[in-house]
């Protein structure tokens, strides 16, 4: 039996559409500083970027006729799923951007960016117009973690807690200083000695010096005794480590562990006197320099190699955020390289929330009995 066919119109599918301003309040200051916080923690779980925008006036923002005007304008070019609000009363007006795919955050920004001109175009006259300072900052950003200028929009929980902070942080630096200056006296005949050593048994420099990522994702140059050939390839090194952030390295072989550890063990690249400088974790006694110039602590996060970095997952790098990198740390002084590299993050991240002058003691206290201990390669 046949059937007629069917005369039914096909479905449409419309566009999503965005609400009215009126539906819709401008957060306060402090809950928008939070939802920013919490957006950020939630794009580490899910995986999703977002776009923050910010137009900034005081002139115009603090007349609250205008203020409605710039406002509405801004509603006007969000979805319902995002978050308007201020990021200064009334100095600063922003748009919370939220659920975009990580791989479009900077593409899409530029979007968003020309939507809210035409917006803002439309409400404004050309003097109102040109009066306005629109930045846009999304996240995750294509550079190494947070630089300074980002720092206190897009982790507005991190500037806060260290404000509450600020003496801590003071006695801190103080405490670097003064460690610093008495590490580089008393060790300086152990700093002869082993630049001599250096010097005879292999051509090259007595430093090694190599990029660094430090707090924020500032770069610095880091210090160490050269244990190795000069101008040796880092392939090795970085093939391994974007394996163990993946959770895919193998233990090496070690003769204190049966275990083995998360570290090359037998590194072709190695010299005769950098094995045993790396054993005692001697080589890492130029990194007072870098604590005296500022760009280390005593106490803090190893710090990171740039390709490590980009291998990163995205809460990996609220390790590089809230403390300095230091010379020794909570990861040096519970396992080192026996720990597997999600492990360490979580000991950097516990330290960073619970630093404090007796932490810091307890952990420079712990540091010489594991100098010599399984983790040193």
């Amino acid at each position: 039996m046949s059937t007629a066919p069917s005369t039914a119109k096909p479905r449409m599918i419309s566009a999503p559409q965005i609400s009215s301003p009126v539906d819709r309040v401008v957060l306060k200051a402090d809950l928008f500083q939070e939802m920013i916080s919490r957006e950020r923690k939630r794009s580490d779980r899910s995986g999703k970027g977002f776009v923050l925008m910010l137009v900034e006036c005081q002139a115009l923002l603090s007349d609250p006729r205008t203020s409605s005007k710039v406002t509405d304008a801004l509603l006007s070019c969000a979805r319902d799923t995002d978050l308007t609000g201020w990021h200064r009363e009334y100095q600063t007006v922003g748009v919370l951007f939220t659920e975009i795919p990580v791989e479009l955050t900077e593409s899409t920004a530029k979007i968003l960016r020309t939507r809210v001109n035409c917006a803002l175009h439309g409400i404004l006259n050309a003097h109102e117009f040109g009066q306005l300072r629109i930045s846009c900052h999304y996240y995750p950003s294509d550079s190494n973690g947070a630089n300074g200028d980002n720092i206190s929009v897009i982790y507005p929980d991190v500037n806060s807690k260290r404000e509450s902070k600020k003496l801590w942080f003071s006695f801190k630096r103080a405490l670097d200083v003064l460690g610093g200056l008495l590490a580089l006296i008393v060790g300086s005949p152990i700093f002869f000695v082993i630049a001599v050593a250096i010097k005879m048994t292999s051509p090259g420099p007595i430093f090694f010096r190599q990029t660094r990522v430090g707090q924020h994702g500032s770069p610095f140059t880091f210090l160490k005794f050269r244990s190795m050939y000069a101008n040796s390839d880092p392939a090795i090194h970085r093939q391994y480590v974007q394996q163990l952030i993946a959770g895919r390295a193998e233990r090496m072989p070690s003769d204190k562990s049966k275990e083995g550890v998360y570290k090359l063990t037998k590194d072709p690249r190695i010299t005769r006197v950098g094995s045993f400088l790396r054993r005692t974790s001697l080589d890492e006694l130029p990194q007072f320099i870098n604590v005296l110039k500022g760009e280390m602590s005593l106490v803090g996060p190893r710090p990171a190699v740039p390709y490590e970095v980009e291998a990163y997952d995205l809460w990996h790098r609220n390790r590089i955020l809230e403390v300095k990198p230091g010379i020794t740390g909570l990861w040096q002084v519970s396992g080192r390289s026996q720990v597997k590299f999600d492990d360490m993050v979580r000991l950097d991240l516990r330290y960073a929330r619970a630093c404090s002058f007796w932490l810091d003691v307890k952990i420079l206290t712990r540091t010489p009995l594991v100098m010599f201990g399984e983790g040193a390669y």
